[in-house]
């Protein structure tokens, strides 16, 4: 089983912050969903997706801020 990224700990340093990691089947799923995360809340950006060595589909990771109130 491979092992996740290291979650540096200026990302989760308070409550309200948040790591995310979407694994998706191609690139459109991925940013589809990060887009409708980013519309509701305030989120880093992402450019591209990785693709492991052998393995299916993308991943990204992003991250959240759950701390402002959600967009209309």
């Amino acid at each position: 089983m491979p092992v996740m990224d290291v979650i540096h700990e200026v990302h989760v340093s308070e409550p309200g912050l948040v790591v995310v990691d979407i694994a998706a089947a191609d690139d459109e799923t991925a940013f589809a969903f990060h887009a409708a995360l980013a519309a509701m809340w305030a989120i880093t950006t992402v450019e591209r997706a990785s693709r492991g060595p052998g393995r299916l589909g993308v991943r990204l990771r992003c991250h959240l801020d759950l701390r402002q109130p959600l967009k209309p």
